[in-house]
């Protein structure tokens, strides 16, 4: 049986916080900011309502406004029932909202700060912990500035903020570039949403001067030679160094991420154990992979049955140590731009791998093979051409070799 409830957003605070609808219908869960607001002290839990006090007078009015809101919510559910529709929570959004018009004839204007508040919880329902965690971050940011420099709403988002933002993420907080750009692209994303929903009407968002920032990183990748060095190596006297090496050489000849090369069954392996197949957990899309003969031999080695993997920092910390067993161990300059400045840094090559040095691997030793971009970006997931070019690590001198075989120079 479907049950409304009113709970609040920050029910230990010491000031006004949202009230949200929860309406529980058929093991689903609708949220629903009522737009109210109320001081948890005046909030009978048990009630979900306001209660009756002289410090508070204007109660009844406040009540009502939320029975008109369960009566409102029951009877569009049982509407969409009777006329044959399966509810879902955008139908049960809009019909709420249609069904409420009269009584919010002139809603009160939700502010930017509300609605990306909103936003998130509303997000929390179907979008990875990374994502949120991110969202969570740019929002806290904002808030920050909006504080210590100038109030900020949805007018506000122009391109004078845009360059005094930048500032503040760059000179205040001393971010790298790629970082501001995250950070400069969520906001632009909230405001797209906003747009989208008719909460926001400025698009100067959406101007070419107000761009997210993006700086080609110094990553790394490991060469044929390098994954044989290591592929080569001795580890039987060190279990958790010989486990990370071979998870990590799956990753290294399949492309996945980590989040799914270390959670590979028997059921993946397919067509005669010839083919890996996989529904991605960042994209959600089904690749279907050949298997090369390392992975079939570590797939041997364990029945198809991979061992558990380590955290993915842990990973990387037992990753340092065993490509620098491997003697890999050559100088590389990195560089980036943090707080507006250029750092160098000199590095042996074994203290920038990662985890994720196996997927970057993946994709440039098979175009360095000449294996066909298009097909190459069939497992990486990568859309377009360009970005696909922008993941891969090819030096100058590897390049040239590469194309010393091209008729052109022949």
């Amino acid at each position: 049986m479907a049950k409304a409830k009113f709970v609040l957003k920050e029910p230990n605070s010491k000031t006004e916080t949202l009230i949200y609808l929860n309406y529980n219908y058929q093991y689903n869960r609708f949220k629903y900011s009522t737009g109210e607001k109320i001081n948890p002290k005046f909030w009978n839990k048990n009630d979900q309502r306001v209660k009756s006090s002289k410090n508070f007078p204007e109660y009844p009015e406040f009540n009502a406004r939320l029975d008109k809101i369960e009566n409102g919510i029951n009877n569009v559910f049982r509407k969409l029932l009777n006329d044959g529709v399966q509810p879902n929570n955008r139908k049960l959004k809009d019909a709420l909202e249609i069904g409420l018009s009269d009584f919010l004839l002139k809603p009160k204007r939700i502010t930017l700060f509300e609605f990306i508040e909103n936003y998130i919880e509303e997000s929390k329902l179907n979008r990875k912990l990374g994502t949120i965690k991110v969202y969570n971050t740019t929002y806290k940011y904002l808030k920050e500035y909006s504080q210590k420099h100038r109030p900020i709403d949805f007018e506000s988002i122009t391109l004078e903020f845009y360059n005094r933002y930048l500032s503040f993420l760059t000179n205040e907080h001393g971010l790298a570039s790629n970082t501001v750009g995250k950070h400069i692209k969520t906001l632009k994303a909230f405001m797209n949403e906003a747009t989208e929903r008719g909460v926001n009407n400025n698009l100067e968002f959406r101007k070419k001067k107000f761009k997210t920032l993006r700086e080609e990183s110094d990553t790394v990748y490991l060469s044929i030679d390098e994954l044989d060095k290591i592929e080569n190596l001795d580890l039987s006297s060190s279990p958790r160094l010989e486990k990370v090496k071979d998870l990590f050489l799956i990753g290294c000849y399949t492309g996945l991420r980590f989040s799914d090369f270390t959670q590979i069954k028997p059921e993946n392996i397919i067509s005669n154990n010839t083919i890996i197949e996989v529904r991605t957990q960042k994209t959600s899309d089904r690749v279907s992979i050949p298997l090369h003969r390392t992975v079939r031999a570590i797939l041997k080695k364990y029945d198809n049955e991979l061992p558990k993997a380590y955290t993915n920092q842990t990973m990387n910390d037992y990753l340092k140590e065993i490509v620098s067993l491997a003697g890999i161990k050559e100088l590389v300059e990195t560089t980036i731009t943090r707080g507006g400045k250029i750092e160098k840094n000199v590095l042996p090559k074994y203290k920038l791998i990662s985890t994720h040095t196996a997927r970057r691997s993946f994709a440039t030793n098979l175009y360095l093979a000449e294996v066909p971009s298009i097909s190459i970006m069939k497992i990486t997931g990568h859309k377009t051409e360009k970005s696909f070019l922008q993941y891969i690590r090819v030096s100058q001198k590897e390049n040239a070799d590469k194309l010393l075989t091209h008729p052109f120079f022949n």
